[in-house]
């Protein structure tokens, strides 16, 4: 099985370090020299434990430049701290983790970057520190050689790229952290299961679960989070204080919902507020479907989860008197948004981020797809044990077995054409049976090839549907009313994006008006509160506009405000109005619905249980009643946050009161990659793959968008069996067998299985309430009042293929 190699650095003397410092811009590994004979098509992961994967997985073949300069600027960390440590390199195969050097009584740091930078520094730098002045001239000078890498890759690549600014950059970065250290100090041995303490300074802390097979095909964990938006990383840090963790995450940590939300996080932190206004604009926003008992426990522990956010790290904008700075959005009576300009999610996740890289319990798998629960069955109840996974870089089946798992992986958003979800991104496969960088002319090279992932693929709600979990309200899909439409921007996008660029809810809370093309305004003309209406309404409003002016989309416009206020408030927003041409404190901006958020889910309790023993769900993932028919803005920030916090104890309660049997591992078949089919014909299956899932989000689109009818919803459901059972079909033919996983084959799955979700629960509720508009049951029906309940359906592919394959 293909491996990747990991560089690794063990505290050693002066002698044994392989950099050195006469050598300028060139740097020596154990007397291979890293000049402009370095072939640009060998691989090196260097991922260190002193500054986060430098430069991870870099290769010009098949990547565009763009997604090897965004993978570099997110793998990156720079770090500051005291102790002068030297270090040995010698080469480890990873199969996996991260984390996976063992430095006896040295403390480390390190950190993550803040806002896609290499230029983060350490704000807790000692002043007094003589190498302090040295470190930061240092990074100076990164920054010019890095400026010179990024523009030679910007035009044209690794092949017209020196690469002694290259050797200089990685130089400069090894003198840097020289003064620097890192923890997570735990090593996953490979060796049998057992119980590992965790040491400090020679005393033992704690005592978890931490081991891997010698095949490094299954992990032990008490705990295992997949997901690393807000709720699976708060959760992570809470449940670490009592065992071990593994945060699984399908792409790069911070590629989650959570860092592309824009407005904020609502909580009553203004004695003008109260828990009962924030109640009742809570219910009113959800159509008064919400559950109010959950929409109580939220509302009432909403601000102590902010102060707790406060006190990790996260940093929000404060007002002229100290205070926090509160916005106010559509659907909210009183100012109660706390916010980080218009980048609060990406300030939230890195203050997270950060805490986690810092927890010496909490072990991140990224570039993990998780593919299904581990389930049992005991008499009626169903139990969860762990989940498969997909280590996407190294094509492995990873299996982890664990006491407790909490699902926190986000939604559904690409089941549509046009999202605010995370995009596609393309990622570098690697592989080698055994690197050696001794010699530039090895015959070992390492063989590289991209793949592209998808964040919000439903994959979460899927795998608890297929585990028998309760699935409640998938009708309810926001619609966000103002993403940016690329149509109405004076410079247009050289391509479409990937997914819909969000103009936060707070534009519209801080004055924004809704002009159609005609610069009329329309709002006033639906609803008494015009612009501050919720987003369902807001949402119905444009798609009428649009639909009865024949128009493409409509105008948003701040620009009569002060010019500083907007640009201190949406700077994110400005800036990439700006990038087309449109300068938002002059002009309208262009604005167009798309699909946003989840307000159904794995159903879940008050403390995030769900009917199956041993399964936690928080974040978009869940429905517990506080959206109802219709999420207010910024509750689902809050709602992560506090669900997350409700986890914990029955989560550990649970994990106390279970075992792990080693065996446990062989009480499932193995999930096998398809390598067997050959390249040629997984090449077409993934072309196939794509395919299904443009034709999937348009059926969905066109007939199970903003505005429905049961005519159109019955077309929906038609053609996505026949589109589903066409691709199946194709799969098989090809020599697919259940059995098997790859990337796109199981995120079409689980798209399908979200797309009939949404469908089969809408067909079921003959009214319009919330987010969900029929057009022959356009009233509110008091009897439909009540959630919508699916029950569990085991099932792997569809039925149909399944008993074609035993039939064979």
């Amino acid at each position: 099985m293909a491996r990747t190699s990991t560089l690794l650095l063990e505290q050693k003397s002066d002698s044994s370090l392989g950099f050195s410092k006469e050598q300028g811009d060139q740097i020596q590994i154990r007397g291979f020299l890293l000049t402009s004979t370095w072939s640009a098509k060998r691989l090196v992961s260097i991922e260190t434990q002193m500054f986060d994967s430098m430069f991870q997985r870099i290769s010009e073949s098949g990547v565009e430049s763009t997604a090897i300069w965004r993978r570099i600027e997110m793998a990156t960390s720079l770090v500051a701290g005291s102790g002068k440590l030297h270090f040995r390199v010698k080469f480890f195969r990873e199969q996996g983790c991260r984390q996976a050097s063992w430095v006896s009584g040295v403390s480390f740091k390190r950190c993550i970057q803040r806002e896609l930078s290499w230029y983060t520094f350490n704000k807790d730098l000692d002043p007094s520190d003589g190498d302090v002045g040295f470190l930061q001239g240092q990074v100076e000078e990164m920054r010019g050689e890095f400026a010179v890498w990024k523009r030679a890759i910007a035009n044209g690549g690794l092949a017209n790229c020196d690469t002694s600014a290259f050797s200089s950059m990685l130089y400069y970065c090894v003198q840097f952290t020289r003064s620097c250290g890192v923890n997570k100090l735990l090593q996953i041995q490979g060796s049998d299961f057992s119980q590992t303490a965790i040491y400090k300074n020679g005393n033992p802390l704690r005592t978890v679960t931490l081991s891997c097979l010698r095949d490094g095909a299954t992990k032990y964990f008490d705990f295992t989070v997949i997901g690393s938006g807000v709720a699976g990383l708060r959760y992570a840090l809470e449940v670490s204080k009592y065992g071990s963790v593994a945060v699984i995450t399908k792409a790069e940590p911070h590629e989650s919902n959570t860092n592309y939300a824009q407005g904020g996080v609502s909580a009553v932190l203004c004695p003008l507020d109260s828990v009962e206004n924030h109640m009742r604009d809570t219910i009113v926003a959800g159509a008064y479907l919400c559950d109010e008992e959950t929409v109580r426990v939220v509302c009432t522990e909403g601000p102590d989860r902010v102060r707790e956010l406060i006190a990790i790290g996260a940093s929000f904008d404060h007002g002229d008197d100290g205070n926090l700075h509160l916005t106010r959005e559509g659907g909210h009576s009183h100012h109660r948004i706390v916010h980080a300009a218009d980048m609060t999610g990406r300030e939230i996740e890195r203050a997270l981020l950060k805490a986690v890289v810092d927890d010496p319990n909490i072990y991140m798998f990224e570039h993990h797809f998780a593919i299904d629960l581990l389930t049992s069955q005991d008499a009626s109840e169903t139990y969860c044990h762990g989940v498969d996974t997909l280590n996407t870089e190294t094509q492995e089946v990873i299996r982890f077995i664990s006491k407790v798992t909490l699902l926190a992986s986000g939604g559904a958003g690409h089941i549509y054409p046009t999202t605010t979800n995370p995009p596609e991104v393309t990622a570098l496969r690697t592989g080698t049976s055994e690197l050696d960088i001794s010699s530039p002319s090895s015959d070992t090279s390492v063989v590289t090839s991209s793949y592209m992932y998808i964040v919000a693929t439903g994959d979460g709600i899927a795998m608890a549907h297929r585990a028998q979990a309760v699935i409640s309200n998938m009708e309810f899909v926001q619609f966000h009313p103002t993403a940016l439409a690329d149509e109405g921007l004076p410079i247009k996008p050289t391509k479409s994006r990937e997914n819909a660029f969000l103009i936060t809810e707070a534009v519209r809370g801080n004055g924004g008006i809704l002009y159609n093309l005609g610069m009329e305004r329309f709002m006033p003309l639906y609803d008494e509160r015009a612009e501050l209406a919720t987003r369902d309404v807001v949402a119905r409003s444009i798609d009428d506009q649009l639909k009865k002016r024949n128009e493409k989309y409509v105008f948003l416009d701040i620009s009569h405000k002060p010019r500083d206020e907007i640009l201190s408030h949406f700077p994110n927003i400005a800036s990439e109005c700006l990038r087309y041409g449109l300068d938002i404190t002059r002009q309208p901006i262009p604005v167009v619905p798309a699909a946003h958020y989840m307000c159904g889910g794995v159903r879940a309790g008050l403390h995030g249980e769900t009917n199956v023993r041993g399964l936690y769900v928080a974040g978009e993932v869940a429905c517990t009643g506080l959206h109802g028919a219709n999420r207010l803005a910024s509750n689902s920030l809050l709602e992560a946050l506090v669900f997350a916090r409700r986890a914990v104890k029955p989560s550990i309660d649970h994990m106390t009161s279970s075992g792990l049997d080693l065996s446990d591992s062989n009480l499932w078949a193995r999930m096998v990659v398809p390598v067997s089919l050959g390249s040629d014909v997984l090449a077409d299956s993934i072309r196939r793959t794509r395919k299904a899932r443009k034709e999937l989000q348009s059926i969905m689109w066109e007939y199970v968008g903003i505005v429905r009818s049961t005519t159109r919803l019955k077309t929906a459901e038609r053609r996505i069996g026949e589109l589903e059972t066409e691709w199946e079909e194709y799969l098989f033919q090809q020599g697919w067998e259940p059995a098997m996983v790859g990337l796109e084959a199981c995120e079409m799955r689980n798209l399908f299985c979200c797309a009939k979700l949404v469908v089969s629960s809408a067909l079921a509720r003959h009214e319009s309430r919330g987010l969900h508009f029929m057009i022959d049951f356009p009233h509110l029906e008091e009897s439909m009042r009540l959630p919508t309940v699916i029950s569990p359906v085991k099932s792997t592919w569809s039925s149909e293929q399944l008993h074609k394959q035993q039939n064979c």
